[in-house]
């Protein structure tokens, strides 16, 4: 409180000394050219004095402020100082209180939003884990099989050397998840809208997590009301990772010898729901 007492009486004494200086020189200036005191000379010495001390004052105060509102975002690191000089500073404290209080609440939000970010991100690492064990798991599986004696019969051999494909082409699809992540941050993520077959994806995903389900005996149903194929348009990647999402998180969670029913139904406007279903626990409201 004292440094700022002292700081701001300087600051008044080196006005008042300004101030004064001009005074006496013009009181000079004026009796030298004026030989007696008219009510001109005081007009003369009144609007002198009032505008200087005006723009004296005026100045002083901007540079005043100017250096202690620097300071402060100096110290705190908030606001890159170079950037005050673009702007003159307001000698309006309640213009200026508002202009920081902006500034810390845009801040604030920022540093919120990136808290976020921050949280999906570890969020989506922790299921990075989760999400390549299916894939390897099953590929694993298959390959072993087949090395354990799977190869003499031709069908199963073509069955699982197929799905055991399957696996790998998810895998290839969660790499590309982790570069979509950064595309996201980046703004620059587009979808890919095609038409596919919503039974064909589904039934890739059953053939792919048909070993995990089956190391909990849960049942893989696909309700089958569609004999042909039904086509939609979106980007199929999303669509069949939100959809194996699901699948793998009712076996995770589910019972024991349950089951897992996946279904398609038509509604109205051209428009179908994919339904799954299962006899797990649920989520706890």
């Amino acid at each position: 409180m004292a440094v700022n007492f002292k700081r701001s009486y300087k600051f008044a004494v080196k006005s008042a000394f300004y101030i004064t200086l001009f005074s006496t020189v013009l009181l000079v200036v004026l009796t030298y050219f004026f030989a007696e005191i008219t009510p001109d000379l005081y007009v003369y010495f009144a609007i002198s004095i009032a505008a200087f001390s005006f723009f004296v004052i005026q100045y002083r105060v901007e540079h005043f402020i100017y250096r202690r509102v620097k300071k402060i975002y100096d110290d705190v690191s908030i606001l890159d100082s170079a950037t005050l000089r673009s702007h003159p500073i307001t000698t309006d404290m309640a213009t200026l209180t508002r202009e920081v209080e902006k500034f810390a609440t845009d801040k604030k939000l920022e540093i919120e939003m990136l808290k976020v970010r921050e949280e999906y991100r570890r969020e989506f690492i922790g299921n990075v884990s989760h999400e390549l064990k299916t894939p390897l798991f099953t590929v694993q599986g298959y390959l072993s099989t087949l090395i354990d004696g799977g190869m003499k019969d031709k069908n199963i051999r073509k069955k699982y050397l197929e799905r055991a494909e399957k696996g790998v082409e998810r895998l290839i699809y969660i790499v590309q998840d982790l570069d979509m992540i950064t595309k996201l941050e980046s703004g620059e993520l587009n979808l890919n809208i095609v038409d596919f077959n919503i039974i064909e994806v589904i039934q890739n995903i059953f053939d792919l997590l048909e070993m995990e389900a089956s190391k909990k005996d849960i049942m893989l149903l696909f309700d089958r009301k569609h004999i042909k194929p039904v086509m939609v348009t979106g980007d199929q990647e999303k669509i069949q990772q939100l959809i194996l999402n699901l699948v793998v998180n009712s076996i995770k969670y589910g019972k024991e010898k349950g089951s897992t029913e996946v279904g398609v139904e038509n509604l109205t406007n051209n428009k179908i729901i994919v339904r799954i279903t299962d006899n797990g626990e649920g989520i706890e409201k």
